[in-house]
C-alpha cells in the first residue's frame, strides 16, 4: 500500500465530517475568505481613487513596514503571485510609487523600495485601512483580539511554506 492510500484510509477511519455537516458558518477557511472579501470590498473605492488595485495596495502596505524587499519576499508578504506582482510593480514604478534596484549581493535579484510619493499614497489610504480594520473588531475586547491574532499566527505557522 502506498503513502497516498494509507492517508486516504486514515482519513476514512477517523470519520472526518463533511463540509455539509460542519456548515459554512463553522468552517474557518470560508469565514476567513468572506472576511477578507468584505475588507477588500470596503477599500475598493478609496483604492480606485488613488489608482490602486488590491495587489498594488498590499505591496505599498508591506513596503511601508519593510522597505527594500526582494521581489520574491514581497510576493509572500503581499500574498500576490509573482506574475501578478510583476505587473503591479510595473504600474507602481510607472506611477512613481516604487523603484526597483538590483540587489548589491546578487545581480539577478531585485529589491523594491517605496518612493516618497508611494509613502504619501499609502498614508492617504491608511485611514481607510484602519477604519476597515476597526470595523472588523467592533465589539471585541482587546484580550479577545490578542488571542485571535495569536491563533492566526499559529495557523500561519502551521500552513506556511516560506520562513517569512
Amino acid at each position: 500500500m502506498n503513502e497516498e492510500d494509507r492517508t486516504a484510509e486514515a482519513i476514512e477511519d477517523e470519520r472526518v465530517p463533511r463540509l455539509g455537516e460542519i456548515g459554512l458558518e463553522n468552517f474557518p477557511p470560508y469565514l476567513m475568505n468572506r472576511i477578507m472579501g468584505r475588507y477588500n470590498a470596503a477599500l475598493r473605492d478609496e483604492m480606485a481613487k488613488l489608482g490602486l488595485t488590491t495587489p498594488k495596495m498590499r505591496s505599498l502596505a508591506v513596503l511601508s513596514v519593510i522597505d527594500g524587499l526582494l521581489i520574491r519576499d514581497l510576493s509572500v508578504y503581499a500574498i500576490v503571485e509573482v506574475s501578478t506582482l510583476s505587473r503591479a510593480l510595473d504600474a507602481l514604478e510607472r506611477d512613481g510609487l516604487v523603484r526597483r534596484v538590483t540587489d548589491k549581493e546578487d545581480s539577478r535579484a531585485v529589491r523594491v523600495h517605496l518612493t516618497d510619493k508611494g509613502r504619501d499614497t499609502h498614508e492617504q489610504l491608511w485611514p481607510h485601512l484602519a477604519s476597515a480594520y476597526q470595523a472588523m473588531f467592533k465589539g471585541i475586547d482587546e484580550a479577545e483580539q490578542r488571542a485571535f491574532v495569536a491563533t492566526l499566527q499559529t495557523i500561519l505557522k502551521n500552513v506556511r511554506k516560506h520562513p517569512i
